[in-house]
């Protein structure tokens, strides 16, 4: 599948005292279609990253390529081809929504009209209602709408759902799925794991301004080594490396870690692990606090990479 988006050792670094490389040697290829999602916590170089494949920003070094394209030589036509959704949209309250989208379609040479990018988006019953009325995820919605009057090919939509209530969250995701069975191609910054693994074709990890890894969510869970993961605590005291190295020794157990008070385990066939950490608090003498299990996700991988979880940033 062609390319929508092409990044190779790209960098960004901030003058200073010292200089900030927020950016150092960072690679995507995003397919023509997908849905891309781009994880990391604040800091690891993520918003730089879209800002210089909006426009927004010229790299200090790195080759770019949007649709094509190079802001460098194509700025005009990338314009008319892509949209962007920031984290926070302002618009003006005492505009209607039609009002704000008739506004934002004269931007541009072609598009979709007004009216279509309502129903795209599903704010039909808020055609006519001022913008200020509207609540967090009919303004988001809104955002996506402003996004697409001008008919983009790509779409660039940074945490559109940060700070939505869950209803809002998924009225957002259906619009997102329907976009991308358009053809669209989407690029996702979220700081929602779950929000990555339904949406996402593909996603890359960002750290300290690089990729640290890349596949789809599929891929990227199975390199862990285990499709489940066991939590729990003994009753008689915190997590120590010594019991972590007894249980990494375990049957089925891919990895373990401290977590918090008690470990986590990374475990290929759970009924198999169950029965061994049971014993090993036998022989210890010692009773379980806690016990759970549930399928391995993509918090389990970022955790694995990085030692912390993304929502901790």
């Amino acid at each position: 599948m062609a390319s929508a988006i092409r990044v190779r050792e790209l960098r960004m670094t901030y003058p200073g005292r010292p200089p900030v490389e927020a950016v150092r040697g960072l690679d995507l290829d995003v397919a023509a279609g997908s849905c891309f999602g781009l994880l990391g916590p604040n800091g690891a170089g993520k918003t730089t990253t879209i800002e210089i494949l909006e426009g927004l920003l010229e790299p200090t070094a790195g080759d770019v390529e949007v649709l094509g394209m190079r802001w460098d030589r194509d700025a005009r036509r990338l314009r008319e081809r892509i949209g962007v959704t920031l984290q926070e949209t302002k618009f003006t309250d005492k505009l209607s929504v039609r009002e704000t989208l008739e506004l934002f379609r004269s931007f541009f040479a072609q598009g979709v009209s007004a009216q279509d990018a309502i129903g795209l988006v599903g704010l039909g019953e808020k055609s006519a209602s001022h913008v200020v009325t509207l609540s967090g995820g009919q303004r988001q919605r809104l955002a996506v709408a402003c996004a697409l009057v001008g008919g983009p090919e790509l779409l660039f939509l940074d945490e559109p759902t940060t700070g939505l209530d869950p209803q809002s969250r998924r009225q957002l995701w259906d619009v997102v799925r329907s976009l991308r069975e358009r053809g669209k191609t989407i690029l996702l910054t979220t700081h929602y794991m779950d929000e990555a693994e339904k949406l996402c074709d593909a996603i890359a990890i960002v750290d300290h301004g690089r990729v640290i890894a890349q596949g789809t969510p599929t891929e990227l869970i199975r390199s862990l080594g285990g499709d489940h993961v066991v939590e729990f605590a003994f009753g008689d005291g915190a997590a120590s490396e010594e019991s972590l190295a007894t249980l990494r020794a375990l049957p089925a157990v891919r990895s373990a870690r401290a977590d918090g008070d008690g470990y986590q385990l990374t475990v290929a066939e759970p009924h198999v692990a169950l029965p061994a950490v049971l014993e090993l608090a036998k022989a210890r003498g010692a009773t379980l606090s806690r016990l759970s299990t549930r399928h391995a996700s993509l918090e389990d991988v970022f955790v694995a990479l990085t030692g912390r979880h993304l929502r901790d940033e």
